[in-house]
């Protein structure tokens, strides 16, 4: 029995390819500015989309990114514009990473005809063919079945791109998750299953909620390796990323980044968040915030100054008044469009 024991033990050892990592890439002083203004650009648009929200002008659901800008920010820069992308509900900061028009997503939450499903998605649903941006998507977990998909075509048409599905904690403990992880390592699929772990899913700690808190050994019972990534810091998450792109370039199959994040705001803006303290909050913001981390290095490292800092802040904060004011000015869809982009 103690051999058999031993055995049970090795093999788990050899099975279990989790770990966490430290790497950080090394950032020069164009890319610190480029994470910076990307990451900035999500703040601020939220920020609007937050306080139009509040205006009445943005209706149904509205799930915020603030404080999870350098997840996407991070992956973005580990990939390739060719590569796929398809998220969850949390969408906003995904479209404007891939590079979608700031207008055509602020339109599309007012439900307006520039919008990029015609107003007629909002918030949760928004494609981008041509940014190779597969949607929003509302059902808890659809994405990672759909996002397997993207990786089999992949595949299937051997134009070396890979599929980033990204999902959160609370979705991780979906069954058509692990579903998908069994068909994506038996086939050796090119994924990169992104768990955006902020903590709390839609109100409840990972703590109460999941068995296995290290969210990167999710796919061990699959031989899915798992990395846990510092997803506040925009530099691990380009580390992590281009390790899990070559893993799934080279035939390796899927492999899982765990991003340690943390969101500010609610699960949505219906959400008063009661389930955590506001000192909590205000401990992430202060030590941890994804863009201040990169403001402290441009000032300390590159010699950044302030005004420049403020120029970027300001260049940013027109990008977003001129999203906002068109997503008011711009009509609503004419009501044919009810008739479009049906199966009957």
């Amino acid at each position: 029995m103690a051999e058999a024991a031993e055995l049970s033990r090795a093999g788990d050892e050899a099975h279990d390819t989790s770990g966490q990592r430290n790497h950080f890439a090394a950032f020069t002083k164009q890319e610190e500015l480029d994470s910076y203004y990307d990451m900035l650009l999500i703040r601020r648009f939220e920020e609007k989309a937050g306080q139009m929200y509040g205006m009445g002008l943005i209706g149904g659901f509205c799930h915020l990114y603030i404080g999870q800008e350098a997840v996407v920010v991070g992956m973005k820069m580990a990939t390739t514009p060719k590569d796929k992308v398809i998220t969850g509900y949390r969408d906003h900061g995904h479209m404007l990473a891939c590079g979608m028009d700031p207008k055509g997503v602020m339109a599309e939450l007012t439900g307006r005809r520039g919008g990029y499903s015609r107003g007629k998605g909002g918030s949760m649903h928004m494609f981008s063919k041509e940014k190779n941006f597969y949607g929003g998507h509302g059902i808890v977990g659809a994405q990672v079945s759909l996002g397997t998909g993207l990786a089999f075509a992949s595949k299937y048409d051997e134009d070396g791109t890979v599929a980033m599905a990204y999902f959160g904690d609370g979705a991780a403990n979906q069954g058509q998750v692990y579903e998908s992880f069994n068909m994506a390592e038996l086939w050796k699929l090119p994924v990169i299953y992104v768990i955006e772990n902020n903590r709390y899913a839609m109100g409840t700690s990972v703590t109460r909620s999941s068995a296995q808190t290290d969210f990167s050994k999710r796919g061990v019972s699959f031989a899915i390796p798992g990395i846990q990534v510092d997803g506040m810091d925009v530099r691990a998450v380009k580390a992590a990323g281009e390790e899990a792109a070559e893993h799934c370039r080279s035939g390796k199959g899927p492999i899982i980044l765990e991003m340690q994040t943390y969101r500010y705001r609610g699960h949505s803006m219906s959400d008063p968040a009661k389930y955590r303290t506001r000192e909590e909050v205000q401990k992430m913001r202060d030590q941890q915030d994804p863009i201040e981390q990169v403001r402290a290095r441009l000032v300390k490292d590159h010699g950044t100054t302030e005004d420049d800092l403020k120029a970027v802040d300001a260049k940013i904060r027109a990008v977003v008044a001129e999203a906002a004011d068109f997503a008011q000015s711009d009509p609503e869809p004419d009501p044919s469009e009810l008739w479009t982009d049906i199966t009957l």
